[in-house]
């Protein structure tokens, strides 16, 4: 279900022929999301209204922030709705015996501080030593045929209403290894959808999400691999190209990475045992 607050209607003009016409249009809301644990600002993103729960969790997840669902005692937007800005900013209540680690961080979370980044990149981690340090290589089991991989982004397209509408927004799919759709998000941001389909993951008890595709729109560059990683999921499908990095990261870390992903064809770029014909 999206957010009555995840499209915008502005006036536009329409140049496509004489004379120009003024009508309405339907864009997707772009909107900071603040993201607070024990009342300190931990990170701000740019993102589309809508499942900030999720969001939140999987962010907190990939970033190694969370060991495991209990270790969060309440999630909520501050304010009061009708408030001005009321939903953008997000409280995070650790558990009473939680031990929160911040990115950088040589302990956990035992003082007052700040800590500003943004849901995308590095996040703060130095290398991707330190990366694959945290995460256990992914699952090596199982394999997925070439047609259920273009069928699963064929089918994410069907299941973008708000791109539909807007032709502004990013979606992430998780789906099995036989292709079955398990979740859609969509966002303004790729990586907030992948956070996402791991925040959704994680409340459910699905992680790790061994024998699981993440399918994601447009290309593939090292925070949707790092996110993946971090989520167990062992293969990664991009409708795009996919960066030097993010192929560097999957070849370390066991994840299979697929990119131009489109009609008949695609391009492996690490892990093609796991692709069958």
């Amino acid at each position: 279900m999206t957010s009555d607050r995840a499209l915008r209607e502005v006036q536009v003009t329409r140049v496509s022929g004489s004379p120009a016409r003024v009508t309405e249009d339907h864009v997707v809301t772009e909107e900071p999301l603040e993201i607070r644990v024990s009342g300190d600002s931990l990170a701000v993103t740019m993102r589309t209204p809508g499942h900030d729960r999720e969001l939140v969790l999987g962010f907190l997840w990939a970033e190694g922030i969370l060991a495991s669902l209990s270790d969060v005692s309440a999630i909520a937007h501050c304010g009061r709705p009708g408030d001005e800005g009321y939903g953008n900013t997000i409280e995070v209540t650790p558990a009473p015996a939680a031990r929160l680690r911040l990115p950088g961080d040589d302990a956990p979370m035992a003082r007052r501080g700040t800590l500003t980044t943004s849901a995308c990149g590095v996040c703060g981690r130095r290398t991707i030593d330190d990366l694959l340090a945290r995460c256990a290589r992914v699952d090596p089991g199982g394999s997925m045929t070439k047609g259920a991989v273009l069928n699963a982004v064929a089918g994410l397209r069907a299941r973008q209403p708000l791109f539909a509408r807007s032709g502004g927004c990013h979606a992430a799919s998780l789906v099995t290894f036989e292709g079955e759709h398990v979740a859609t998000f969509e966002d303004v941001g790729r990586h907030n959808a992948v956070d996402k389909i791991v925040g959704a993951s994680l409340l459910a008890g699905r992680l790790p999400a061994s024998r699981r595709a993440l399918v994601v729109s447009g290309r593939t560059s090292f925070e949707i691999v790092q996110k993946a990683v971090a989520a167990g999921i062992p293969i990664v499908v991009g409708v795009s190209a996919s960066s030097s990095l993010a192929i560097d990261v999957a070849r370390r870390a066991g994840v299979t990475l697929v990119g131009f992903a489109r009609g008949t064809e695609c391009v492996v770029y690490a892990g093609q045992d796991r692709i069958a014909p």
